[in-house]
């Protein structure tokens, strides 16, 4: 089988130059966040704003987060969805809530 050489061309809005099949892989549905802040009821309370966030994009995501208390400054958290578009869309979105 030959190389093929491919002349992808560049997004004029965003610079980007590749093909989607290299954005969105298949399996990988998994966004990960880190969230920081000062004790438990702040990091929970941004932690409720990604949820909800990842329920507008699909109300059948799980997730799972570290553990923390009342002196806790980070939390870490895994959102599955069910495709790799979802997870790609929740990134995006996710951006405006990204300090």
């Amino acid at each position: 089988m030959a190389n093929e050489e491919l002349d992808y061309q560049t997004c004029e809005a965003c610079g980007v130059s590749a093909e989607m099949g290299f954005i969105i892989k298949e399996g990988d549905d998994v966004a990960e966040v880190q969230i920081t802040g000062q004790g438990k009821a702040v990091l929970e309370a941004e932690l409720q704003r990604y949820l909800a966030l990842a329920a507008e994009v699909n109300a059948n995501f799980k997730y799972e987060a570290s553990q923390i208390d009342e002196n806790s400054q980070t939390l870490q958290a895994r959102l599955q969805f069910e495709c790799s578009a979802e997870k790609l869309i929740f990134e995006l979105k996710s951006r405006s809530l990204a300090k």
